[in-house]
């Protein structure tokens, strides 16, 4: 017989995700971001501190539904970013480098006995939180301007090249033959089903798309969410992991829903994910988070590591926007570049699926990864508003 729902827990989930959106907003001279304020409430509510909340197999589904949605707007955002060619080459090309460097320093911390692989460290301190700084960089007046597009690109390149290793080379699949023509046969899948989706738009489905943007009937929204379970059973099926077929399913979405049509149907899907499910996923995070591991000096001390090793792995990348930036922009750069988060989140639960990584060494990732997204982006602010002239600013608006 099923357990019962504990529906007390998932009252206070919702409500949980209610507050965050007030408490992040509470100030706005404040970097708060929504997401850390999720996984804090998340925390207090969780068997570590007030213990009021638990998490049955119920809210795990949901809370895995919320990573999948999590995956699929960030694929999308990958496509809506508009971020010109030359400066997405250059983001690629530093997000190698901070692969490598985070490489060196996930085996090097393997050796030594952390209890992580390597290889899971080098991506979770690789990738950049690309959804988290858009807003903070768009309300600041510094999107539009050359450090803003710099900043897209290496953000786009730390979220969507994290996404390719962690479906291919972190998840069931490995690099054998087989799984290389399956990695191919899914590709062309998935190309085929963008080019369809593209060009093939016969115009009543299109007219019925249009009638029922703002009716019950919701037709953009419900083939996005078929497209996305189809391609999440496809991945799994072919042994790779959900977020590869999450992922691709966002990027097929941002194709199509370029244009009007997408600026009436994306908020709609974001208002599934960010409104309901996504959410769930952090404050799940946070009520599992292993509060007294990293209330210790070890896990203090491999936080604070962490969290210098994100500065130096993503921070690296930004020299190569040096001669266009000059010093202070290139540093403003550096400290965009090492917010992460979400995907850092992401890494953690794959790994500890795949039991390749301890509690304790996840919960200093992600009490680092929360620390990179309150610090870095307002000494990023700091610096760059020493760079750039009101006027510029204004400019950046207009």
């Amino acid at each position: 017989m099923a357990p019962e729902p504990d529906l007390i827990s998932l009252a206070l989930i919702f409500c949980a995700a209610a507050l965050a959106t007030i408490v992040s907003q509470l100030d706005p001279r404040l970097v708060l971001p929504t997401v850390v304020v999720e996984i804090a409430l998340g925390i207090l509510m969780g068997p570590e501190v007030l213990d009021i909340a638990n998490v049955d197999p119920y809210i795990v589904f949901l809370s895995d539904f919320g990573l999948v949605v999590l995956f699929f707007l960030a694929g999308v955002e990958v496509i809506h970013s508009n971020v010109p060619r030359r400066l997405l080459a250059r983001g690629t090309f530093g997000w190698g480098i901070s692969l490598v460097l985070g490489a060196i320093a996930g085996f090097a911390l393997e050796a030594a006995g952390v209890g992580a692989s390597g290889w899971l460290i080098a991506v979770a301190v690789a990738t950049t939180a690309l959804g988290t700084l858009m807003p903070i960089l768009s309300d600041a007046g510094v999107l539009r301007s050359p450090l803003g597009q710099n900043t897209l690109a290496s953000a786009v390149a730390g979220e969507f090249w994290p996404i390719v290793v962690i479906s291919l080379f972190l998840t069931g699949a490995h690099a054998t033959a087989a799984s290389i023509v399956l990695l191919i046969g899914f590709g062309l899948i998935v190309a085929g089903a963008a080019g369809i989706a593209v060009h093939f738009q016969p115009p009543r489905i299109l007219a019925i798309v249009r009638e029922t943007v703002d009716k019950s009937g919701q037709l953009a929204v419900r083939l996005s969410v078929a497209l996305l379970a189809v391609l999440v059973v496809l991945a799994e099926e072919l042994d790779f992991d959900f977020v590869l077929g999450a992922f691709a399913a966002g990027l097929v979405i941002g194709l199509v829903t370029q244009g009007e049509t997408g600026e009436q149907v994306l908020p709609r899907i974001a208002t599934i994910g960010y409104g309901f499910l996504i959410p769930v996923f952090f404050i799940v995070t946070g009520i599992e988070f292993d509060l007294d591991a990293l209330l210790t000096g070890a896990g203090l001390a491999l936080a604070a590591l962490f969290l210098g090793i994100f500065l130096v792995t993503r921070g690296s990348s930004a020299l190569l926007s040096l001669r266009e930036l000059g010093a202070r922009g290139t540093t403003a750069l550096a400290l965009f570049s090492a917010t992460g988060l979400p995907l850092i989140v992401a890494v953690i639960e794959v790994g500890e699926d795949r039991g390749e990584i301890d509690s304790d060494v996840a919960a200093a990732l992600i009490g680092a990864g929360m620390a990179s997204v309150l610090l870095y982006p307002l000494l990023g602010l700091l610096v760059c508003r020493a760079s750039y002239t009101k006027q510029e600013f204004a400019g950046d608006e207009a």
